[in-house]
């Protein structure tokens, strides 16, 4: 084959993948876009609404915006006007990323606000699941968007629980509690593991009481009632309770066997398996998601969670993962729930009219021994010893020195005595200055010079 064939036959080829990964990208987007409204006029409302729904279908989103807006600002009493606004929710939905996705959770959330009672409602409101979940992380990342997911996903169910997306929303709701529960229980296996199984039968024995359709929670009862065994024999009737209920409502489990191996040693009962848990075993073994080489390979590149294993049936848990008392801390007399108590309300009572409390009964505590009633408001007090006995005369410097005796006041009984006034001290007096001529000492006489003779 000469060098033109071989050039002409490469550039077929290449003809033909560009084509074809022409033909893949546009098709992506230009996703057609569901048009609620089909019929033909040529109102100007109607003209602005098909021209932005042709932007959005081309991947003109921040053009078919504009021309959105202005529909909604010029005719405001518009039969399209809610049919706008979800088209701007759309358009940023459409267009991805995290920046894009944000906005389009907002103007969600405000159709929903200004529509409640709409079928769309039910759309947006799953559609802000879909934002959530299409951010989640893998178990051992941050669950933040997976927790946000948890939550919005559940109020489809909750607000409309008749809508065609009540179905779609009940799976993806078990999606998201299989990646919760698979992150809270490699917390738990590593605690576990390590050999802190106090921490490890906490954990455990939150998934498998408020997750009960997650895929691994057979293998958690296991290592609860392992964890529970190693305790001590204290927690003798919790390891129990965990293996009877690994027996009772996973009967297809591999650890069903060892379970009752445990129990016929502890000489424990062995329950029988609950005919609804077997047929929902059979049904999720018949239906589970196959993983092709592909998905394996690239499942330990990508970010996004693994939830193949998640369940196809059953009713997902309502509320989101309650965190409980460990086994070794005692609980509070009258405190009950799962698992020995958990994160309780705080609550107030008042009692009734006519009860007596401890502050109408106790003594005053601010009451000395000696006062064992308080004195009423303008009362005179009693008088104590010290203010029975005389007082005597206080001693105290006067003038020049001289000692004065103060006689102490009279003090009625009751009340508190008066301080001594206390003599003011004189000032001295100003004494002038005396200068030397007016000095009162004899001046001194000069001696006589040598030269001169005495007389």
């Amino acid at each position: 084959m000469s060098i033109v064939e071989r050039f002409l036959k490469a550039r077929t080829l290449l003809v033909a993948v560009s084509l074809l990964a022409l033909a893949i990208t546009g098709g992506c987007r230009h996703k057609k876009y569901e048009n609620p409204i089909t019929r033909d006029t040529q109102q100007p409302d109607k003209v602005l609404f098909d021209k932005a729904i042709k932007d959005i279908e081309h991947g003109r989103y921040e053009v078919a915006r504009l021309t959105l807006q202005t529909l909604m600002n010029t005719y405001d009493t518009s039969e399209y006007l809610a049919k706008a606004k979800l088209a701007i929710a759309d358009s940023w939905m459409r267009e991805g990323g995290t920046h894009a996705w944000t906005q389009a959770e907002a103007e969600y959330t405000d159709f929903i606000l200004f529509y409640p009672l709409m079928e769309e409602s039910a759309e947006a409101q799953m559609k802000i699941c879909d934002i959530h979940f299409k951010q989640a992380d893998k178990p051992d990342r941050d669950p933040n968007h997976v927790q946000r997911a948890d939550v919005e996903c559940r109020k489809v169910l909750t607000a409309f629980p008749n809508s065609r997306f009540a179905p779609e929303a009940a799976e993806r709701v078990r999606q998201v509690q299989e990646v919760i529960a698979d992150g809270e229980f490699r917390v738990g296996a590593f605690y576990h593991n390590k050999g802190s199984y106090s921490p490890a039968a906490n954990r455990l024995h939150a998934i498998t009481e408020q997750y009960p359709l997650y895929s691994g929670t057979d293998l958690a009862l296991w290592d609860e009632g392992d964890s529970y065994s190693k305790l001590g024999p204290r927690m003798r009737e919790k390891s129990i309770q965990a293996y009877q209920k690994l027996v009772r409502q996973y009967p297809l489990s591999p650890y069903v066997e060892d379970a009752k191996k445990r129990l016929k040693a502890m000489e424990a009962e062995i329950p029988e398996p609950d005919p609804v848990a077997l047929a929902h075993m059979k049904y999720e073994q018949e239906n589970q998601t196959r993983v092709g080489l592909f998905s394996r390979y690239w499942g330990t590149v990508s970010s996004r969670p693994d939830v193949s294993k998640a369940a196809k049936s059953g009713e997902p848990a309502t509320a989101m993962l309650r965190p409980m008392i460990p086994p070794n801390i005692p609980v509070p007399a009258g405190q009950t729930g799962a698992g020995g108590g958990g994160v309780t309300d705080v609550t107030a009572t008042t009692e009734a009219g006519g009860s007596t409390s401890a502050i109408e009964t106790k003594p005053d505590a601010r009451l000395s021994q000696h006062d064992p009633k308080p004195a009423a408001p303008g009362a005179a007090t009693p008088a104590t010893e010290a203010e029975k006995q005389p007082q005597q005369p206080t001693v105290v410097p006067g003038k020049n020195g001289k000692p004065v005796k103060v006689k102490p006041a009279k003090v009625k009984p009751g009340k508190r005595p008066e301080a001594p006034k206390r003599p003011k001290p004189s000032k001295p007096k100003k004494q002038k200055a005396i200068l030397p001529s007016e000095s009162a000492a004899p001046p001194q006489e000069s001696a006589p010079p040598k030269d001169q003779p005495k007389q």
